[in-house]
């Protein structure tokens, strides 16, 4: 069963946060917290999850693109190689947009040529 009491507190003090300064490419650990059904779930303490900022639309809203270390094979899950030490997969269909309060650490940035990989395949979804 999903705690979203737990996580009710947790997103209550990130809104009291400061958004953090990003760049297209991007990867940070973010608090991407408890979601409904099979949308995305971060985990931890602080319900995080890596993502890939795909596109800014302010210094508070961006667009992003979750990552995880299981390996599907499939057109939804582009293989990254390894983020922070473990190997790491976008899964571009939970491409969801986000206010960078929700941005814990940033891990480093993602190649040209697999960003571009990445973008392509969400233009694909549309």
């Amino acid at each position: 069963m999903k705690d979203f009491d737990t996580w009710n507190g947790h997103k209550k003090a990130i809104n009291d946060g400061e958004g953090k300064l990003y760049s297209e490419r991007d990867i940070w650990w973010c608090s991407l917290g408890v979601n409904v059904g099979f949308e995305q779930d971060g985990t931890g303490k602080s319900y995080e999850r890596p993502v890939v900022v795909l596109r800014g639309f302010s210094r508070a809203v961006c667009l992003v693109v979750p990552l995880t270390t299981s390996t599907k094979e499939n057109k939804y899950h582009i293989s990254l190689g390894e983020v922070d030490g473990k190997p790491a997969a976008a899964i571009i269909s939970q491409v969801r947009l986000i206010d960078t309060k929700r941005f814990i650490d940033k891990i480093g940035m993602l190649d040209k040529e697999k960003f571009a990989e990445i973008k392509n395949a969400v233009k694909g979804l549309l």
